[in-house]
């Protein structure tokens, strides 16, 4: 009886054991970020069994799991994390989980590449990225000045440019698409940024791609994109005042000062703003005021606003969150084109140049996205941008954009595959006495798919390919210089692909190739624009698109030395493109310039930037940016229509400067930081040959001043109480004067106090 008793308790015990073995368990809890106790969104949760992500809230169930598995987190920009099953299973029902940030820069997170969160060293473009603490510590008052920091992008007037891709465009069309928060921010019928619409005071990251970037993001990304991502609430509620004050030098001419005791006002900017950060359950808010009041150092140009930005997030549940994004600016301006003459009147504006304007653009953005336990992603994102200028000379135009996106992406976790896939559609309407006081409509409708699949742990490979139809509807006919002409619908549809890889060397070496199709439509303002700057600016109904491609091959390698961590990134590259857009010589309606097919160009190149931060000695803490870029910008056939609109009689693509090198570093002691910035552009060696008839002196000015130039820099900071900092800024210390582009001379050596406080 005994035995039969052991018998039937061991038994017992194989079969307990035997159900323990194969026994299923389920773990939940939340994912955190360590240092702050936020929520992580999208923090996938692996197991060999079964694979998940985590929720609006942080939240993760991962079912069908053994004792013995393991379980591994991983979020871009954090440290992975990893347990085992039977250590934790045997204690815990809830495992909640903190992830640290990572310091390695390579893990730095990105999503414009590819519409998803992936870690910078594995993205297959070129890209910059600058963050928030740069933009403060250098006072950067609007979006377009803090771009002159990226390698390979130059700001002429206003009009960014990457890798040379542009030239001057007289302000209308862009080859690079500004975004933000992944949404394009381009008024509608000229295809500019307002750059002074854009909240910089609310940045969270804003990143630079270099290169065709249609495939996922349409006609104005041929050359790249600029994407401003807002920031949101925390835990912790903030905010943060700053204000500042700037005043201008004497010229180094001091024949061109204009300004003196017996004149009314004093070249100067001034602003402020103030920022708050909440969390109210479960909304999320985020705000800000702006005001500027800059006069500046070219006589009678000015730029006086206010700005309100918001952003709002409600998480209804696990899955589902929407919100409502904007910005409301109000202001007035005055510009002018080109001086009256290029001795004492330089930084005065020849008559019949000078514009007044004022202006009222909003911003709408309303979103909702669902998430579901797979990972999945489903967005529905848009965009209401409506601009309103009064402008003299007959300049005003108003125009209203209307922008929808849904967006699907599925990570199919077996296969190391993310997909994305998207429909967008954007309608505009625009009625303007620059296009012959007549009314216009356009509608853009696009499909899009993207695969990214990571092979070996080591290779990524990204496959894209869009669909887009463009359409511009205008009346019948068009006045033009007192006849009618005709002009009607114009439609074209076409498809633009891209593939790209990113392969991991060694541990933090990353190889990466790209080719990418790039496609422009003309905007309404290239089409249709009639009117005078001083010289006629001329309609173009036969305007064809612009088409072209950008490749490139480039190595990230990440750096340490001490505690200093970075990345040296080094590309060379090539884009092409056909029957390419630009303002040049015409004499159709009347001699001045016009938007025309210019014909086939290529631009090859060299790209290099080394970026990073850290203690480099002890106690000797350094955050720095320097990069440099080579230009080789020419038309495939120089032939003499090329030749009347450029300076030059060499084979080089107008308004491009083919050396140029930026540095940006800083360092501090106890409460102290100093730093400095410098620019170096190598001579401009072409321009449009007509300015040199038109604008007085020009032609003698660049005589003596077109040749290589630096500027400097430097700033002074100081932190006390701990959440207050004055910082002190001498820019242009040297007091150079150079001009960026023909007949407009940039700021002499000028001086800023700034005040920032947070709480």
């Amino acid at each position: 009886m005994t035995n039969i008793i052991r018998i039937g308790l061991l038994f017992l015990l194989l079969a307990f054991l035997a159900e323990y073995s194969y026994a299923q368990f389920h773990v939940s809890g939340n994912i955190f970020d360590a240092n702050t106790g936020e929520p992580l969104i999208g923090v996938t949760v692996r197991s060999a069994e079964s694979a998940t992500v985590s929720d609006i809230n942080g939240y993760y169930l991962l079912e069908g799991i053994s004792a013995e598995s393991v379980i591994d987190y991983s979020y871009v920009g954090y440290e992975p994390a990893r347990i085992t099953g039977t250590s934790a299973l045997e204690q815990y029902e809830i495992v909640n989980i903190k992830l640290v940030p990572s310091e390695n820069l390579l893990q730095t997170a990105t999503v414009t590449s590819g519409k998803y969160e992936k870690p910078l060293g594995e993205i297959t473009v070129s890209m910059e990225i600058l963050k928030p603490d740069l933009l403060e510590a250098v006072n950067a008052t609007n979006l377009d000045g803090v771009l002159e920091k990226v390698p390979g992008v130059t700001v002429i007037d206003g009009q960014a440019n990457i890798r040379g891709g542009a030239g001057y465009s007289f302000g209308a069309g862009s080859r690079v698409l500004v975004l933000i928060d992944d949404i394009p921010a381009l008024q509608s019928d000229s295809g500019t940024a307002n750059w002074d619409d854009i909240p910089i005071e609310l940045t969270n990251q804003i990143e630079v791609i270099k290169g065709a970037s249609s495939a996922l993001f349409g006609s104005s990304a041929m050359n790249g994109i600029i994407n401003l991502r807002t920031d949101f609430a925390k835990e912790e509620s903030e905010t943060k005042v700053a204000t500042f004050y700037t005043l201008y030098d004497t010229p180094s001419d001091a024949s061109k000062k204009w300004w003196g005791p017996n004149t009314d006002t004093l070249p100067s900017d001034m602003g402020a703003y103030i920022t708050h950060k909440q969390r109210f359950g479960k909304l999320d808010f985020v705000g800000s005021v702006y005001l500027r009041n800059h006069k500046r150092w070219n006589r009678n140009t000015f730029e006086t606003y206010a700005r309100g930005a918001w952003g709002l997030k409600y998480r209804l549940n696990k899955k589902w969150s929407l919100g409502i994004n904007g910005s409301l600016r109000d202001g007035s301006n005055g510009s002018f084109f080109f001086w009256q003459n290029a001795d004492s009147l330089a930084l005065t504006g020849s008559s019949g140049t000078i514009t007044r304007s004022e202006s009222t653009r909003l911003i709408i953005d309303p979103f909702v996205q669902y998430l579901d336990d797979k990972g999945n992603k489903h967005k529905l994102l848009s965009r209401y941008y409506n601009v309103r200028n009064n402008v003299i000379n007959n300049q005003s135009n108003f125009s209203s954009l209307l922008y929808g996106e849904y967006q699907y992406q599925k990570r199919l976790f077996e296969a190391d595959l993310v997909l994305t896939a998207g429909l967008v559609g954007t309608v505009t309407q625009s009625e303007a006495e620059l296009f012959s006081n007549a009314s216009f409509d356009s509608n853009n409708l696009a499909v899009y798919v993207q695969a990214e699949k990571k092979f070996f742990d080591k290779l990524n490979v990204s496959l894209g390919a869009r669909y887009e139809r463009n359409q511009i509807n205008a009346p019948d006919s068009i006045p033009i210089n007192n006849e009618l002409m005709e002009a009607g619908s114009d439609t074209e549809a076409r498809p633009v692909f891209r593939l790209g890889a990113n392969y991991q060397l060694a541990e933090n070496t990353f190889l990466r190739a790209s080719f990418g199709q790039g496609y422009r439509f003309p905007t309404i303002a290239e089409k249709y624009i009639s009117t005078s700057v001083g010289f006629a600016i001329s309609p173009n109904l036969d305007l064809r698109s612009e088409r072209g491609w950008s490749a490139e091959i480039g190595l990230k390698q990440g750096i340490k030395i001490n505690e200093f961590k970075g990345l040296i990134d080094i590309a060379l590259f090539q884009t092409e493109y056909q029957d390419m857009l630009e303002f040049t010589f015409s004499n159709v309606f009347a001699i001045g310039f016009q938007s025309q097919n210019i014909g086939n160009t290529i631009i090859r190149g060299l790209d290099l930037s080394i970026a990073g931060g850290g203690q480099l000695f002890p106690n000797f803490p350094v955050q720095g940016l320097i990069g440099y870029t080579y230009l080789d910008p020419r038309f495939q056939e120089f032939g003499e229509l090329e030749k009347i609109g450029s300076s030059s009689e060499e084979n080089i693509l107008k308004y491009r400067y083919q050396h140029t090198g930026k540095l940006d570093l800083e360092t501090g002691f106890s409460k102290f930081n100093v730093g400095v910035a410098g620019f170096y552009y190598s001579n401009l060696e072409a321009i449009d040959r007509l300015f040199s008839v038109f604008i007085q002196g020009l032609e003698e000015y660049r005589a003596e001043n077109n040749s290589p130039f630096s500027i400097w820099n430097v700033r002074l900071s100081y932190l006390f109480k701990e959440r207050y900092k004055l910082s002190a800024h001498a820019n242009n210390v040297f007091n150079k004067e150079y001009t960026l582009r023909p007949a407009l001379i940039e700021a002499p050596r000028h001086f800023t106090l700034r005040l920032d406080a947070s709480f």
